[in-house]
């Protein structure tokens, strides 16, 4: 699976559209600006069948540090949730293509045996 990056969208974008990267690139720069200011305000944002973005809060906890056993205080603190929209739902449902073309289930391969137990005998 490979990484795409702010670049690469501008790239795409700016030969579709016969655009100058420079216009493009802030107009994208701009667009990413706005959410995060928009989030950072508590509003939820909605793209219409892409999906919506929002701001859930989470309370102040005491949680247990493993190492230790001992109680660790756990600030509060937001995250922002992504929740897919109908037609990002239907296009992921459909088989991913691969390199050579032709498509494969997008499910996890299960893991082998011997990837999941120590091949090593024990001594004992």
């Amino acid at each position: 699976m490979a990484t795409v990056t702010k670049k690469d969208l501008v790239d795409r974008i700016a030969d579709k559209l016969h655009l100058k990267q420079n216009t493009v690139r802030e107009v994208v720069q701009e667009f990413l600006a706005e959410i995060v200011h928009d989030l950072d305000q508590g509003h939820r944002l909605e793209f219409r069948d892409f999906g919506i973005f929002e701001v859930r809060s989470r309370a102040a906890r005491l949680a247990w540090n493993p190492r230790t056993l001992t109680r660790v205080p756990v600030p509060d603190k937001r995250k922002v949730r992504f929740r897919a929209g109908r037609l990002l739902k239907v296009r992921l449902a459909k088989p991913a293509p691969t390199v050579d073309g032709r498509s494969v289930p997008a499910q996890p391969v299960p893991a082998t045996k011997s990837a999941t137990t120590n091949s090593a005998p024990s001594q004992t």
